[in-house]
């Protein structure tokens, strides 16, 4: 029998909690055993309910890892938004490969998965779990409910950017459709939530209306730099902007490459900078750096979770590799990485971003030990990485350690923000849009890029003159590696189904294999379609 799944959207229903929302300027708690007018008439009670929206991309419940979970029916401690945001972003890609046998993992692998997919249903409805807070949160910070409630002007204007920010968030949230199920149900703060069956908007629609939101909140939200940090100001706007219009053509059908170029301007020339050390972005102590854009934050004392970076830094370890070493108490062995991807660094000895760990471990992903047949237990018909953490280098780019020396807060759960927008990403797009007739300039976009590699290599001895496509998709997967971008990437630059780029057990054969094209979208789960009329299943599922 189908677990039913239940998804929970009583905001101020929610329990004590042992850990507050958020670390670094989210610090807040959570008020709980309140109803929304309760809460909503208190004008300092609105942070509180932002961190929990904030949170949602953290956090799977109100009690840690385990116990009181958000959507229940599912696996809390694997759900949480962002580990399954890189699992959809990164295991169908050359990027990285999973040896465990989790129902659901060997169909990411194989590219053949379904509407019944375990990891599509936990992104779909994590979705579907942030849309509505936002929504509630929006609804009861409206200019006429504040005044009603006899707030000052001070604490009206105050309110209005953190609807800002929620409306950033619920923006964020909906792109992640558009660029993995295409369309959706679609509910704003103007519907009350279960109240009828949602209706679809499609790809196009769905993009436009991020769009609008981005656009409506640019003049008003918090200048760029001067939010406290972890929350959303106009450069996290300005780099969603510019992700939906890199990869309009795929979205819509309608080039913005000039619309991309504008946005990746306004950022730059927001004053961000590089990190001097590559590496440093993905310590414990990455709040520190001035070239992330928006953080998903995340503490090992205050956001208790397995997924997250938690679950980026102990499911790449394993084999010969000590959890000391990284800053956490054990191994989950799980994560690496194949050679295809490996290939993409020449300079294996140069280039600083090569973190690679190869003591003990296979480079070639030969292991069958889970070749398959059409009776296998796990239900889905082709060959797989086996279980042995050996085959394949593995890639610790995570480390539960400070740049100046010693572990982060916890051993088991990590400091380690999450950089979901960064200033290479800007400079890359930028790249990108250029080339592709965006305008701007290409002696600018080559030293943008020449400034990446100067950071990688420590001089500038491997400066570029000229750049193509291949290049650009190659240097995305060099500096972008495993931050859940690769398989976007990958199909705005046709490489990834119905292509001539195989890496190893693509589509579930050793050598790699071209799955049809329908598959660039993944499918609505099969609950919520037999649920609600109102909603068109992808082409091929």
């Amino acid at each position: 029998m189908k677990k039913s799944i239940i998804i929970t959207i009583a905001l101020f229903a929610v329990v004590a909690m042992p850990f507050t929302a958020c670390k670094k300027g989210l610090d807040y708690k959570p008020y709980y055993g309140l109803n929304a007018e309760a809460v909503y008439s208190d004008p300092e009670n609105y942070v509180h309910v932002l961190a929990k929206i904030y949170g949602s991309f953290v956090l799977t419940g109100n009690q840690g890892p385990s116990g009181q979970p958000d959507i229940t029916g599912f696996d809390e401690g694997a759900s949480g938004y962002i580990r399954v945001l890189w699992n959809l972003q990164e295991l169908p890609t050359d990027e990285a490969v999973c040896g465990w046998s989790d129902p659901g993992i060997p169909e990411l692998h194989n590219l053949a998965w379904s509407s019944d997919n375990q990891w599509i249903k936990y992104m779909y409805y994590r979705i579907y779990f942030t849309v509505p807070m936002c929504n509630e949160f929006i609804r009861e910070s409206a200019d006429s409910k504040l005044k009603d409630r006899g707030f000052s002007e001070t604490e009206r204007a105050k309110i209005a950017t953190f609807r800002d920010e929620a409306r950033f968030v619920r923006a964020l949230a909906y792109s992640h459709i558009v660029d993995m199920f295409g369309g959706g149900p679609f509910i704003t703060e103007d519907d009350q939530p279960g109240a009828f069956n949602p209706p679809y908007k499609s790809r196009s629609e769905m993009f436009n209306y991020v769009e609008s939101e981005l656009l409506a909140i640019e003049g008003s939200i918090t200048a760029a730099r001067q939010a406290e940090y972890g929350h959303a100001d106009k450069a996290a706007v300005w780099s969603l902007l510019a992700k939906l219009y890199l990869n309009a053509g795929v979205y819509t059908g309608t080039l913005r490459y000039a619309d991309a170029r504008v946005y990746c301007e306004k950022v730059i020339a927001a004053g961000y900078s590089l990190e001097t050390q590559y590496k440093n972005l993905f310590l414990a102590d990455n709040n520190k750096s001035q070239e992330i854009i928006f953080p998903i934050t995340a503490s090992g004392k205050n956001t208790q979770t397995y997924g997250c970076t938690s679950f980026l830094v102990h499911a790449a370890l394993g084999g010969n590799m000590v959890g000391g070493t990284y800053g956490v108490s054990g191994t989950w062995a799980g994560l690496r990485t194949t050679p295809e991807f490996v290939s993409l660094f020449p300079d294996s000895t140069l280039d600083g971003r090569y973190l690679f760990y190869r003591s003990g471990q296979s480079l070639t992903l030969n292991d069958t030990s889970w070749v398959d047949n059409s009776n296998h237990s796990l239900g889905v018909k082709g060959l797989f990485l086996g279980t042995d953490f050996k085959f394949g280098y593995a890639l610790p780019k995570y480390k539960n350690i400070k740049s100046t020396g010693g572990a982060g807060s916890d051993l088991n759960y990590v400091d380690i923000d999450f950089p979901m927008f960064r200033l290479a990403d800007v400079y890359l797009m930028y790249a990108e849009a250029v080339l592709h007739g965006g305008g701007g300039n290409m002696g600018t976009a080559i030293g943008y890029l020449n400034a990446l590699r100067q950071r990688a290599y420590g001089n500038s001895s491997s400066d570029i003159g000229s750049y193509d496509d291949n290049y650009i998709l190659a240097e995305r997967g060099r500096e972008l590696q495993w931050e859940a971008t690769r398989r976007t990437d990958l199909i705005r630059f046709g490489k990834f189904a119905g292509s001539d780029y195989k890496w190893s057990w693509k589509g579930g054969e050793q050598f790699g294999s071209s799955p049809a094209s329908y598959i660039n979208l993944y499918p609505l789960p099969a609950s919520d379609i037999a649920a609600n009329p109102n909603l068109t299943q992808n082409p091929g599922y």
